[in-house]
């Protein structure tokens, strides 16, 4: 039987991709086999395939069952941000919206997902688009999500610290013959008050401070530039031009995430390398390999990219970016009840085709908490999302914010992450979920065994 069968449908659909069927002929005859076209089915389809059996002449060879490929996604977790970006797709109508759930000591991926989707039952009856993985072939220029990359690196460097001021010229500012505009007219700022306000003038200033050299360096560090390795095809490098190639303006303009372009996934790993002390993780989505009988072939464990800052650099970053979500930063809607969170908003205008394009943009929150031993990373970036006469919102933090803040409640209740001792206890309602096991990489034990013969989650 070559139909391949996904009982849950669009379920983390671009994580397991789909197959094809194709007619081939071999020196025991023709046959028809199965084959990875995207996904995981793809990058496993030799363990997953198994070997044909023939029979000729009264000779009879019986076929090999292919190998379980054990998934870190969480069928739990991935349900409950698939049922909120959905929710947040009626009601803002971008072209596209994504969502990732790691954990950032390990960099195991416990949700990604993609709207608009598939399933990968029928691939064929939706537009090619809705096949992309997004989260890793969609490199878009960030926003302000990026400033976490420069102060750290600043930080980093101790070109900076936290208390240190900036004059950030009541709103605008002219470098190398162009001005430069905040959201406010903000005066004197701090390095940490830079990153609660979201000051686009003082992170310039303070990319200019560090230099196009250490800049550059720090970019790299963090991963931009180059893929993140985690075994799924279709995975974009985005683009950062070397120092050589910049003008004058850059070094003022990629502080806030203009003339580059990174993926969802390469900024919510940084983001979670922040969380993890400044060790900088390969996203981890395969667990394990076995065979039919359970027993173990291959497992994959946490793998350590590079310490792209200090540990004191990431927790000097990660005191600032508590503030961001608090009532004097931009993503007051993305706080938790029973969590601190630390993250960082971004909003940019949409690049397309040479210029920006004016009412549609790029708008995402990536958080991790609690704050200070963070269990969780969450990233929701929307794409092209249209607001023309700016009333329906577009500002990460007032349209990703509270779609992180619905996914953390209901993962962290999911999940049984105790609160923190200062906050109150969370309900002890969990959400009813069709599918999913309570699993969290190194939480709360060992993840549920894949049924033979199944390319799917559990």
């Amino acid at each position: 039987d070559q139909l391949r069968q996904y009982p849950g449908r669009s379920l983390a659909a671009h994580v397991l991709g789909y197959v094809a069927t194709e007619e081939a002929v071999t020196e025991h005859g023709h046959i028809v086999r199965t084959r990875g076209v995207d996904g995981i089915e793809l990058s496993c389809d030799k363990m997953l395939s198994g070997v044909h059996g023939w029979c000729d002449g009264g000779e009879e060879v019986a076929a090999q069952r292919g190998l379980d490929v054990v998934l870190t996604l969480d069928a739990g977790v991935q349900n409950i941000v698939e049922a909120e970006l959905e929710q947040a797709m009626q009601k803002y109508n971008p072209r596209s919206l994504s969502a990732i759930v790691v954990v950032p000591r390990t960099g195991a991926i416990l949700a990604l997902a993609n709207l608009p989707t598939f399933d990968p039952n029928q691939p064929g009856v939706v537009p090619v688009e809705n096949l992309r993985n997004r989260v890793l072939s969609d490199p878009s220029e960030p926003g302000s999500t990026f400033k976490v990359v420069v102060l750290a690196g600043a930080l980093d460097a101790q070109v900076v610290n936290l208390a240190d001021t900036f004059d950030c010229e009541h709103g605008r500012f002219f470098f190398a013959g162009r001005w430069l505009a905040d959201h406010a007219a903000y005066g004197i700022l701090t390095v940490e008050n830079i990153l609660t306000k979201s000051s686009n003038i003082g992170a310039a200033k303070i990319g200019i401070k560090l230099g196009p050299d250490r800049l550059y360096d720090c970019i790299c560090r963090f991963g931009f530039g180059d893929r993140s390795g985690i075994p799924l095809p279709g995975e974009s490098r985005g683009y950062v031009r070397p120092v050589v190639d910049w003008e004058k303006l850059s070094i003022s303009r990629l502080p806030m995430g203009h003339e580059l372009l990174v993926t969802p996934m390469q900024m919510v790993m940084a983001v979670a390398a922040i969380a993890n002390e400044g060790r900088l993780m390969r996203p981890m989505i395969i667990q394990r390999i076995q065979d039919q009988q359970g027993n173990l072939v291959k497992r994959f464990g946490p793998e350590v990219t590079r310490q792209a800052v200090s540990p004191a650099a990431a927790r000097q970053m990660t005191r600032a970016l508590k503030t961001v979500v608090s009532p004097a930063g931009t993503a007051q809607k993305a706080k938790l009840d029973h969590y601190t969170v630390a993250g960082k908003t971004g909003t940019a205008e949409r690049f397309v085709n040479g210029t920006y394009k004016s009412g549609y943009y790029f708008s995402s929150f990536i958080g991790f908490f609690p704050a200070d031993e963070p269990e969780l990373c969450i990233g929701v970036m929307f794409d092209h999302l249209h607001d023309p006469d700016r009333k329906k919102g577009h500002y990460g933090g007032e349209v990703a914010g509270p779609v992180f803040r619905a996914i953390g409640e209901k993962v962290a209740n999911y999940l049984r992450l105790p609160p923190e001792p200062a906050l109150e206890p969370p309900t002890d309602t969990a959400p009813q979920l069709s599918v999913g096991a309570a699993y969290a990489v190194n939480k709360l034990g060992s993840p549920p065994r894949a049924r033979p013969g199944r390319r799917t989650i559990e």
